[in-house]
């Protein structure tokens, strides 16, 4: 057995842990958008892999038997490579997905397809909004230029915004629910701006923002390829064959 993790995400991580420990020969890869990703228990690769035909050659290159897709719930040009690749080379795939977030008692949420959808659901007069989109996704909003955005990354941008008004935090979370409270008071946040990325990690902005009446924006997940999935690391060990190894 070889298996190779496309990671990237706190579930990958804790399947990286349990899979060294379980001594499986495995690869994990890391899609290369993190400048400092953090280390791994296991080899690691960093980048792209050239399309579908690239992973298709990196699968039999390297004998992989097993994949696990445990990349974030919106890389879906990965998630579906790794479907069209894994077709064609015959290879075992299994996402490691988090359950999306649903809305609750208290809940404001704007639900809406896409970020196109997301700049055209802000309001038209000026606000504070908080933008928890990642940075691929910001470029949109700059058609908006009448807000004061707020942007929290893991590195410092590359290159200036292209939003006239934007203060980015540079922090990697997770955060606390009081965390994110205080964040969202001093800097007087009116609107956030989300993805559905499910999972506990991300979950206290949403929180926070039920408990400050704040209006969220609601991304949906985008549509994936019919495959095989699971919501915990337990499960994809014993697809793996092997009883979770979950302990420190």
């Amino acid at each position: 057995m070889r298996a190779l993790i496309l990671g990237g995400t706190t579930d990958a991580n804790q399947l990286a842990a349990a899979i060294a420990r379980a001594g499986i020969d495995a690869v994990y890869s890391y899609g290369g958008r993190t400048r400092a990703p953090a280390g791994q228990p296991l080899p690691t690769r960093i980048g792209g892999f050239g399309g579908i035909a690239g992973l298709v050659e990196y699968l039999r290159r390297e004998r992989i038997t097993h994949v696990i897709d445990a990349t974030h719930p919106f890389a879906a040009e990965m998630s579906r490579n790794a479907v069209a690749a894994c077709a064609q080379t015959g290879t075992p795939l299994l996402a490691l997905e988090r359950a999306a977030w649903i809305r609750t008692a208290g809940d404001n949420w704007i639900e809406v397809a896409d970020v196109i959808s997301a700049v055209a659901a802000l309001p038209e007069h000026r606000a504070n909004v908080f933008l928890a989109i990642g940075r691929q996704h910001v470029a949109p909003f700059g058609t908006r230029p009448q807000h004061a955005y707020t942007l929290r990354f893991v590195d410092p941008p590359d290159a200036t915004l292209p939003l006239p008004e934007a203060d980015v935090i540079v922090s990697r979370g997770p955060f606390t629910l009081d965390d994110e409270v205080a964040m969202l008071r001093t800097r007087g946040i009116a609107w956030i701006v989300a993805r559905n990325s499910g999972g506990t990690g991300a979950r206290a902005k949403i929180d926070a923002a039920r408990g400050l009446g704040i209006p969220v924006i609601m991304i949906d997940r985008p549509h994936l390829p019919e495959r095989a999935r699971v919501e915990s690391v337990a499960d994809v060990m014993q697809w793996l064959g092997h009883r979770a190894c979950l302990g420190a």
